[in-house]
């Protein structure tokens, strides 16, 4: 077993907000809403319109972390027992032998001792030989200052970890050497280097603009000291929330422990960043000698860098799965609808499919991949093959039942002539591209893809598309992949004085294919509420959360569709109803 299998443990608390006036749409902090976290929602009333089928959520209230131990998948997430709004969080636990079926256990962690009686907050784990599993999580004290603490199993022999100890030793970290006691958060998993004997790990923070990765070091698993410099930094990023940082092969399609110290490696660092409410990753080298971490420098290092997922996803975390040697990515979609909304259907949040992580070909990207066991969901198959799109035209995928099904689709653009030239001023702002260039705006090759959660006459849907244009300097393909949530629903907002809106975004983010052979690959995981869709095997992901009045159930429809002035074929197409999982979290309370 090597030093520090497993674990992350994401529990980070947000609550998003929606405004008009502020970065991307979204105003989100801690924001506690006294009047409505306690009311609690009996399971008799909790509405089923838009709640998910096949993703991870409790049965009731408002939701936000993964491990393996002895063969059994844990996931802890901050879970408000008491209301469908932030407030009263624990961490909630819940138990997997297949990532798919769920067993809720009583909570971990709760708020009871003084160095977490403000809050028991985000943190990782880190299987510690001798010691066995370790939180590490962020406690908000009595005077509201963040420091980081350990929780430890009552039992080890337990496999489900059913009760976990505070020692009263903690905290082991304090904001006393210059950090910010008010943004110190969110410490990662640990690693452990065998050529000097120390465990390392992360917490995120941010002095005035900056933000900061400072990291820590320890041979005990207790007494832990701040390096001299942090890991990384970078201005103008504010608050780096939920940082995580492992290794990927780059000759191997199997994943890495975060101990990993081996040849043919590049390292990840990933923040969530807080003022833009969006996730952003580099890739570069770890020097373990200096404790730097240099990114590569293809790609921007912060608010225009690479995302994991280009929509409506945060505060995630990967682990290591030593059962199937692969990282696994868990991420977390809040409601878009509001506040009010919220506490009407009796819950909020979901956690999106879990998700393979490799290394591209390329050496310039990660790629992402729902996890192999979600297609034991799988029921009745449709097909569609060779089927040619002009202008204008659009196929209903029959025979399915489109609010809840998988569909993967190989789209073949033919020629590349009618590209329309890519404005270089674009090249950092695809959604800017995206809102430009809807679905509905004609194209030369382009904007065709998938109509989903879609009523007949399209009075309601919400379509994911490629557009493909042309560098005008290299002559390469420059494509632009985006999902619209802004014609998603009828659902309007209850007056124009209202604090809370509805949230109907487009989202997008280019996709580096080449196109040699003219095909392109579209994957959606639809689920009443969120659609899921992976662009060219993974190389670009967007999430969507959507709140349709008609296109519901079994009056959802689901379209291929192809608005350019190229023809487009549908060279295959596979979609299948998905099953709900036999058991999912029952027992919650």
């Amino acid at each position: 077993m090597s030093a520090s299998k497993i674990v992350s443990v994401l529990v980070l608390f947000v609550l998003i907000n929606i405004s008009n006036n502020n970065i991307n749409g979204v105003d989100a902090f801690h924001k506690v809403y006294r009047k409505l976290q306690s009311k609690s929602t009996s399971l008799e009333i909790v509405s089923p319109l838009h709640r998910t089928a096949f993703h991870f959520q409790p049965p009731r209230h408002w939701i936000n972390g993964p491990m393996i131990y002895k063969g059994v998948y844990h996931l802890f997430y901050q879970y408000n027992p008491k209301g469908a709004v932030w407030g009263n969080i624990v961490w909630a636990h819940s138990v997997s032998k297949d990532l798919i079926n769920w067993e809720a256990l009583e909570p971990a962690i709760y708020p009871s001792k003084w160095f977490d009686i403000n809050g028991t907050w985000s943190g990782s784990a880190t299987h510690v030989p001798g010691k066995g599993p370790v939180i590490l999580y962020t406690g908000i004290t009595e005077n509201q200052t963040q420091i980081q603490n350990y929780a430890i199993p009552q039992d080890l022999s337990d496999p489900y970890l059913k009760k976990w100890i505070k020692p009263d030793d903690n905290p082991i970290v304090r904001p006393n050497h210059g950090e910010n006691g008010s943004a110190f958060r969110d410490p990662t998993t640990a690693w452990f280097n065998k050529k000097d004997g120390y465990w390392r790990m992360l917490v995120g923070s941010k002095r005035k603009h900056r933000g900061i990765a400072y990291m820590y070091k320890s041979r005990d698993f207790k007494k832990w000291v701040k390096t001299k410099r942090p890991i990384h930094s970078r201005k103008k990023t504010g608050m780096w929330e939920c940082p995580d940082f492992f290794p990927v092969s780059t000759d191997k399609k199997t994943g890495l422990d975060f101990s990993y110290e081996g040849p043919n490696t590049k390292h990840v660092l990933k923040v969530s960043l807080d003022l833009t409410r969006y996730e952003y990753y580099t890739l570069g080298k770890y020097d373990t000698k200096k404790d730097r971490y240099r990114p590569d420098g293809n790609t921007p290092d912060g608010w225009d860098g690479l995302r994991f997922d280009y929509g409506n996803f945060y505060a995630s975390k990967t682990f290591f799965d030593d059962m199937k040697n692969r990282r696994i990515l868990w991420g977390w979609a809040n409601e878009s609808d509001t506040v009010e909304d919220d506490t009407s259907k009796g819950w909020a949040g979901i956690q999106l499919i879990p998700r393979t992580v490799l290394l591209d070909s390329s050496g310039k990207q990660l790629v992402f991949w729902p996890i192999e066991e979600i297609e034991s969901l799988r029921g009745k198959n449709v097909q569609m093959n060779n089927q040619k799109m002009e202008k204008g035209q659009r196929f209903e995928v029959q025979g399915i039942t489109p609010a809840q099904v998988d569909v993967d689709v190989t789209f073949n653009v033919g020629s590349l002539e009618k590209a329309e030239n890519f404005d270089p001023s674009f090249a950092t702002k695809p959604l800017d591209l995206c809102n430009l260039k809807g679905s509905n705006v004609t194209g030369g090759v382009g904007p065709f893809g998938l109509i989903t959660l879609a009523t007949s006459d399209l009075e309601e849907y919400t379509p994911v598309f490629f557009r493909v244009f042309k560098d005008a300097t290299t002559n390469k393909p420059k494509v632009l992949m985006c999902s619209d949530a802004k014609p998603s629903t009828l659902k309007t907002d209850t007056g124009s004085d209202a604090k809370e809106k509805m949230y109907k975004p487009s989202f997008a983010g280019f996709v580096d294919v080449d196109l040699a052979d003219g095909k392109i690959s579209l994957r959606s995981l639809i689920d009443h509420s969120v659609v899921e869709s992976f662009g060219a095997k993974g190389k670009t992901v967007i999430t969507s959360r959507v709140y349709p009045t008609k296109a519901v159930g079994d009056k959802a429809h689901l379209f291929v569709f192809n608005n350019g002035s190229q023809p487009v074929t549908v060279e295959s197409l596979n979609a299948w109803n998905m099953q709900k999982p036999l058991k999912m979290n029952q027992g919650a309370k």
